[in-house]
């Protein structure tokens, strides 16, 4: 049972998609998630891209955020996404578009955002596209945005980024965080 671990919805129970078509974040992972995070998700705008459950962006609602736009186009997970946002009385801050992830992301006037959170469904290399997507477009971010991307261990492979810059990692048994933040000029010179 999935659940709102910190903030004004804290103890708050989660529902879940029905199946197997999402993979919703351990409690343990988004624990530490936020945890790392801290203070930065405090009035931050967040992009929750493969709403999921929307166990994330919700989390961040409770803790704080500004305000969270969850993508998602499987219709059952809009449902529970919507349903949990009512339960946890944080809907007035978000905003849940019903489409395709990259599609959304190709957008005009969207963002910027604060931290942009990345965790589409598995072995399909989605998180690799929506990345690079996000890499050639430095304009969602704000300069001390991040992009934080949930993958399984195998399923990484270094992507070549023109933009953006891996400066962690963390393991939760199956679950992988990597962080990805705006480089400086600096280092787009050492890489040219």
């Amino acid at each position: 049972m999935m659940r709102v671990i910190a903030g004004s919805a804290k103890g708050r129970k989660l529902e879940s998609v029905p199946g197997d078509a999402v993979r919703p974040i351990t409690d343990r992972a988004k624990e530490a998630l936020f945890s790392i995070l801290g203070e930065q998700v405090r009035g931050a705008r967040v992009l929750d891209l493969f709403g999921g459950t929307g166990s994330v962006g919700i989390e961040a609602l409770s803790r704080g955020a500004a305000h969270v736009t969850f993508i998602e186009r499987y219709k059952p997970a809009l449902k529970v996404i919507g349903h949990n946002l009512q339960h946890t009385r944080l809907a007035a801050n978000a905003y849940v578009v019903r489409g395709d992830a990259f599609k959304y992301l190709r957008r005009q006037n969207i963002g910027p955002f604060d931290i942009i959170y990345v965790a589409p469904p598995q072995y399909k290399g989605l998180w690799l596209e929506a990345l690079k997507i996000i890499d050639a477009r430095p304009e969602l971010l704000t300069p001390a945005g991040q992009v934080i991307v949930q993958i399984h261990p195998i399923e990484y492979e270094e992507p070549t980024l023109a933009h953006l810059t891996l400066f962690d990692t963390r393991l939760y048994g199956s679950v992988q965080l990597d962080f990805y933040a705006p480089m400086t000029a600096e280092g787009r010179e050492a890489d040219a």
